[in-house]
């Protein structure tokens, strides 16, 4: 497994376009933490950016020794609203920015069925540049259920279009995450997004979802116990001999500064990857 740091630490959990972090500095914090890759999004670079910006991106992350395990190119995807899907209507500049940072991965948004055959169009667009398109296990979305997601992507049926497991959505919309689902969704996870949540009714933090309505729950470190089953998780990963990208997919922490919150979430990340 690779372990990849998103840039989304250096975001705020609910405004995910200004990075309070320079990407240089990132990729500096990303290596003295102990991870392999970055995990970008539009915040510090994306299909907004001009080329020049893009090729000094791709030149930051080179010269800190990283690779970039893959990309969310626009604010659209990010915050899963219903421009998302455009992405799949104009895949082409998504393309372009994968193939400049040199990343393998770019994902994507689907709302409705209608959106099935441009996500098979753009899929064939990839596959012809040797790039996947992926989409998260994610709330408001054809991924909501394992049933949905399992229905959608054989739906796309499209070797080069996989899944971002995150047990994280999936249990605000009420689903096992363990190794049933893992074992279930198993032909298509290429990426493993790690975020880390308690529920609880009176949260800090209210998504709404299409199956159970509104849910609420408190962010706390991926290091922190009481939450997500990592172990759990983990265990299931081996068991399917998962080998690809594990990305700490957590928003900034208010009360710890991102480089205290990296480091902890990586050694914490390493321990599991490794354990058995």
């Amino acid at each position: 497994m690779k372990l990849s740091l998103s840039v989304r630490i250096a975001e705020e959990f609910l405004s995910k376009e200004h990075a309070r972090i320079p990407l240089d500095e990132l990729a500096v914090l990303a290596k003295q933490a102990g991870y392999d890759a970055l995990c970008l999004r539009a915040s510090q670079v994306g299909v907004q950016s001009t080329p020049e910006a893009q090729r000094e991106a791709a030149r930051i992350i080179r010269e800190q020794g990283l690779s970039v395990t893959m990309v969310t190119g626009d604010f659209d995807v990010v915050y899963n609203n219903d421009n998302g899907p455009a992405c799949l209507r104009n895949i082409g500049p998504f393309l372009d920015l994968a193939r400049t940072l040199e990343a393998p991965l770019i994902r994507v948004a689907l709302k409705t069925e209608d959106d099935i055959p441009f996500a098979q169009q753009a899929a064939d667009q990839a596959a012809d540049v040797g790039i996947q398109l992926v989409h998260q296990c994610h709330t408001l979305s054809l991924f909501e259920t394992v049933e949905g997601i399992e229905q959608t992507l054989t739906k796309i049926d499209r070797p080069n279009f996989g899944l971002i497991y995150e047990p994280a959505n999936l249990e605000i919309c009420g689903q096992d995450y363990g190794l049933e689902t893992l074992e279930r969704l198993a032909p298509w996870i290429v990426n493993v997004y790690l975020q880390n949540q308690i529920l609880k009714p009176d949260g800090d933090v209210t998504l709404n979802t299409w199956c159970l309505g509104p849910v609420s729950f408190d962010l706390v470190p991926i290091h922190e116990p009481g939450g997500i089953d990592f172990p759990q998780v983990f265990q299931g990963l081996r068991s399917m001999g998962y080998d690809g990208p594990v990305t700490a997919h957590q928003s900034g922490i208010p009360s710890e500064p991102p480089e205290q919150t990296a480091a902890a979430t990586a050694q914490f990340l390493v321990g599991l990857m490794y354990a058995g």
